[in-house]
């Protein structure tokens, strides 16, 4: 038993040998989302509520003003399909113009396939929307999850896996984690998602874009011969 116990031990070390860095994004990136995504899902289908949803909603609404009004629309507007929609065209055109099928490829199914997921999402689980007061920009689709947080956390997923290998990706994350937080955000202060709405559709996106990377691998990894051409991506 003891010997068998080794041996098994020996497997999971050759397994995990040279891959922690895969192991971990396949956790952070994946299994954890889609877990926290399960959890809520499975109380939206049976109809519960959420401790955490109507106290922030009312503390986004009691520190409405003018001006917040205004910023709040604006990444509203920012991360709706009317404004991610040309540019996430515009991304696919250069692909094809460089001909980086691949990465064209997993732009197509990340971004495209998380809008896809989210139609089918919102009406499997039907949620209603918020009403504790009249929204400034009322919505009257479905809830569950937010349509603006997957999409916004799609077009920034895919798009750093797609450049992670260039210079200033860092920067680039952090600018594209804090669009996506506004975005979130402004959903939530506009009153016409729940916050538990928001991390559903940030839960989701982010487990499809990265599982997705994760499936396609070195196809995504940017050629190394001499005659490839510069510049991005």
């Amino acid at each position: 038993m003891e010997n068998k116990s080794r041996r098994a031990v020996r497997s999971i070390q050759r397994l995990m040998h040279g891959r922690w860095l895969q192991m971990a994004l396949l956790f952070a990136g994946v299994l954890a989302p889609l877990f926290l995504f399960g959890e809520l899902a499975e109380d939206v289908l049976e109809k519960e509520t959420f401790s955490f949803d109507r106290p922030i909603l009312l503390f986004m609404k009691s520190h409405a003003t003018p001006m917040l009004d205004n910023v709040m629309l604006f990444f509203s507007q920012a991360g709706s399909i009317r404004m991610l929609g040309p540019c996430a065209l515009a991304l696919a055109g250069y692909l094809i113009v460089r001909s980086h099928w691949a990465r064209l490829t997993y732009w197509v199914l990340g971004f495209g396939g998380a809008l896809l997921l989210n139609i089918t999402a919102k009406q499997v689980f039907a949620r209603t929307r918020p009403d504790l007061w009249v929204s400034i920009a009322p919505e009257t689709s479905y809830s569950f999850p937010s349509g603006h947080a997957m999409q916004s956390m799609a077009f920034v997923a895919a798009l750093m896996v797609i450049v992670w290998h260039r210079r200033g990706a860092g920067a680039g994350l952090l600018l594209g984690a804090a669009f996506v937080a506004l975005v979130g955000l402004s959903r939530v202060y506009l009153g016409v998602h729940f916050p538990s709405d928001v991390l559903a559709g940030w839960t989701a996106s982010l487990a499809w874009c990265i599982g997705l990377a994760i499936i396609l691998g070195k196809r995504l990894r940017p050629s190394t011969a001499p005659s490839a051409p510069p510049g991005f991506p």
